[in-house]
């Protein structure tokens, strides 16, 4: 079974042209024998780097309000068109698909990843829990109803949207269903993110696929206000990977330009690599600890 992390830039603020890369990188993938196509976080259609949204403490600008706007009108409805064009991608290239997208719902955004079925479809979503810092200006909190491990063709597929990798009880119960491929799409390409893959591949006996978007200034609009604090703001150096149950890098990291790390996995190791360490079997010691979670309806 083979994975691909797609490395590659939204179109920002232009979800057409944003569905359009993603149809043209799902191919790419799935002539490398892609089984599983992974996006970044917020892919369709923007991770909104380096933009304040006119928020301070106390304060909202006029204009800020409008790119809010702008970028409501560039998000996805869940269930809808997008998820139908999904779906059919997913279908035309026969790979599973975990996308990252900013899902509205009523006038609130989310940050969510959706995974698609190739037989089946658009099967399910997870909204992140907490947005970091000012991520929570124009993002809701995601709640417990959208955390399951779901069964697809290439195993038993869990996500955790960048710093919920952070979450030690996310990650114990997405360990306590059985994840098998940790899919981990993400906006971090500091060096330190790839230890904490590393740790968590361990941790969890599982294999752990992050993606991140590789961006430059010419993937933003003109009229990017953030524009004016200089073109480092845009940069994201990417970092996409793929590690194996026993903490091993297996493909990239990759860093400073677009591409795809592709890896072909054996969920075998997986079983292999518990014989010494299980988190929620015989090293959990549930005499001792226990989680308790709330799966409250949205």
């Amino acid at each position: 079974m083979t994975v691909a992390a797609v490395q590659t830039a939204s179109v920002a603020f232009d979800l057409d042209a944003s569905m359009a890369r993603l149809r043209e990188r799902t191919k790419e993938a799935a002539d490398l024998g892609a089984d599983l196509v992974v996006f970044p976080e917020a892919f369709l259609s923007a991770y909104p780097r380096g933009m304040s949204f006119g928020a301070v403490v106390g304060s909202r600008t006029d204009e800020g309000r409008e790119w809010f706007a702008r970028y409501w009108e560039s998000s996805v409805d869940l269930p809808g068109p997008v998820t139908d064009e999904l779906a059919a991608v997913a279908a035309e290239f026969d790979v599973t698909m975990a996308v990252g997208v900013i899902e509205r719902d009523g006038g609130t955004l989310y940050c969510t990843s959706v995974t698609v079925d190739p037989g089946y479809g658009f099967v399910t979503k997870h909204r992140k829990l907490m947005p970091t810092a000012s991520e929570r200006v124009v993002w809701g909190q995601g709640d417990g109803s959208t955390m399951e491990v779901i069964e697809t063709p290439v195993g038993r597929v869990g996500t955790a949207i960048c710093w919920e990798s952070y979450m030690p009880l996310y990650r114990t119960w997405l360990y306590e269903q059985g994840v098998e491929i940790y899919v981990a799409p993400t906006a971090d390409s500091r060096d330190n993110w790839i230890a904490s893959m590393t740790h968590i591949a361990l941790e969890g006996r599982c294999f752990v696929v992050s993606c991140n978007q590789f961006t430059t200034e010419d993937d933003f609009p003109t009229d990017y206000p953030a524009r004016e604090d200089g073109p480092e703001v845009f940069t994201t150096r990417g970092g996409s990977c793929i590690i194996d149950p026993l903490g091993n890098v297996v493909a990239g990291p990759l860093y400073g330009e677009e591409g795809i790390v592709v890896a072909t996995l054996d969920l075998r190791n997986i079983t292999a690599a518990k014989m010494d360490f299980d988190p929620t079997g015989h090293y959990a010691r549930t005499d001792v600890f226990r989680l308790d979670t709330n799966r409250g309806p949205e």
